[in-house]
């Protein structure tokens, strides 16, 4: 059995489209986030696709999803913390928003009742929400939007030469430590990237525009697949 990858999509549904009509036999998709488009619209996809939230949705649209289901046929939310049972008996699991430190002792509940119209503050996850993620077991496929520590980044300064920062969040890393998922993929950053965090693998997805990934179910192999090709 195989299943499928695909980075942010930013609305680019047109790309998802083409990409799982090329993979009829895959039987599951993953995505880490930021689905929504501009217009807060989300895809209907042709297959299974299992989700996170990213940091760009629309995020009443989120907080309607049921874990494990969703609104729209084949669109399968995975809230945070929580695992689902995928075809062929895979389980995921996901963090899905990003890192704020001044918000991160909040409470969910707290962060939505916070929240405008300019700053949803829905888009960041929570201490509470990472302990629950800490504590599921046997899960193959973890999904975060953040990347792990360390994923490091070179500032777009053209005054002067700067050193790279870490853009990767340490409550990645503690997941990984405590969970050990077989594979974790995250979004972001736009990178396709294959590294090693706490002992697990880590890979960091290309936008769907760019290029995608399929597994091997049993091994999680993965092949990476350009978007506008069939192969990289």
């Amino acid at each position: 059995m195989r299943f499928g990858a695909v980075g942010d999509l930013h609305g680019d549904f047109d790309a998802l489209d083409r990409i799982m009509a090329r993979h009829l036999d895959v039987e599951f998709w993953v995505c880490p986030g930021d689905l929504a488009g501009e217009g807060g619209e989300y895809p209907r996809p042709q297959r299974p696709l299992y989700w996170i939230k990213g940091n760009n949705e629309n995020f009443d649209f989120v907080a309607a999803q049921q874990t494990g289901e969703g609104a729209i046929a084949h669109l399968h939310y995975i809230a945070n913390g929580i695992s689902v049972q995928a075809p062929g008996g895979l389980t995921l699991a996901g963090l899905g928003g990003t890192f704020a430190p001044t918000l991160y002792e909040r409470t969910p509940a707290e962060l939505a009742e916070a929240s405008t119209k300019s700053n949803d503050r829905r888009r960041h996850f929570v201490r509470s929400e990472v302990e629950a993620s800490k504590r599921l077991t046997g899960v193959d496929v973890f999904l975060s939007h953040e990347a792990a520590r360390p994923f490091l980044l070179t500032p777009q300064r053209k005054t002067s030469p700067s050193r790279p920062i870490d853009a990767g969040k340490t409550p990645i890393n503690e997941v990984l430590s405590a969970m050990r998922p077989r594979v974790h993929l995250f979004g972001h950053h736009h990178t396709y990237v294959v590294a090693e965090r706490q002992q697990v693998p880590s890979i960091g997805l290309e936008p769907a525009s760019a290029s995608y990934l399929i597994f091997d179910a049993r091994s999680l192999a993965h092949q990476r697949m350009s978007s506008s090709r069939f192969d990289i």
